[in-house]
């Protein structure tokens, strides 16, 4: 399975590159864009002038460097994440059924979008420029990167799986996808009463990035292997729901290669 992601990659990233100058533009594109969050973020705080709720410009720059990068993993390795109910409804899963692979594995690493490296290359940047580094901050950035990804994925696979059972979930998957990325960027103290719940369950944006922001800045063992916990359940709930709802899935009969 890691021989064919890699092959995946590869070819994704040199079927990107054809169109030079499209891919820089992408590339670029959205690292611009960005920016300009910087911008806003540093006139409210010295607007403010000083921290919102315990969160201060460092730390929220980390929640933004921990989205960008984390979202730009995913992007990258799992792109197709976000085509999912398209491809269930209009029948197109056969092809991915046909081969000698786990299919959801399969499905979400086949694709890769380009302005991923964008959000990959400003989340890298706005860390090294604005944290203090050491060896020890730097493995743990790059470790909570990788459970965003893999929960982000985790949780639009559980959604988008909704189709299954509904006939079209893309829009619910959808919105529920831009809701995390969204909760994300913003200081987790900022919220309470009964919306933190959802913050922590169904739209896990505490476990991708608010609590990863408190082990960054206080680190505590116990708290690290509670997080991976919730984590595991986000994709083994995503892995469950999937292969149930794979149980009900009609071929639409359309024949397709994949080389």
């Amino acid at each position: 399975m890691l021989k064919l992601l890699r092959k995946y990659f590869l070819f994704n990233l040199s079927a990107g590159m054809e169109y030079r100058t499209s891919f820089l533009i992408q590339v670029f594109g959205m690292v611009l864009n960005n920016c300009a969050f910087i911008i806003f973020w540093k006139m409210l705080f010295d607007r403010v002038g000083g921290d919102i709720n315990g969160y201060g410009f460092r730390e929220v720059m980390f929640l933004w460097a921990l989205a960008t990068f984390g979202f730009g993993i995913s992007e990258i390795f799992m792109g197709n994440s976000r085509q999912i109910s398209s491809i269930i409804y209009k029948g197109e899963l056969d092809v991915y059924l046909l081969q000698p692979r786990p299919v959801l594995p399969n499905l979400v690493c086949s694709r890769m979008n380009i302005s991923g490296w964008g959000d990959l290359i400003y989340g890298a940047a706005l860390f090294l420029l604005t944290q203090a580094l050491s060896p020890g901050k730097i493995l743990l950035f790059l470790l909570f990167s990788l459970l965003m990804a893999v929960v982000f994925v985790s949780v639009r696979v559980l959604y988008h799986s909704l189709t299954f059972f509904l006939g079209n979930a893309e829009q619910f998957a959808s919105t529920i996808s831009e809701l995390v990325i969204m909760f994300t960027i913003y200081p987790g103290s900022i919220f309470s009463g009964p919306s933190t719940w959802i913050l922590h369950t169904l739209i896990p944006a505490a476990l991708v990035a608010w609590i990863p922001a408190q082990l960054f800045a206080a680190f505590d063992p116990v708290k690290l292997l509670l997080l991976l916990a919730a984590d595991g359940v986000v994709v083994l709930l995503s892995f469950v729901l999937f292969r149930e709802g794979l149980k009900r899935y009609s071929s639409g009969n359309r024949m397709g290669t994949r080389l």
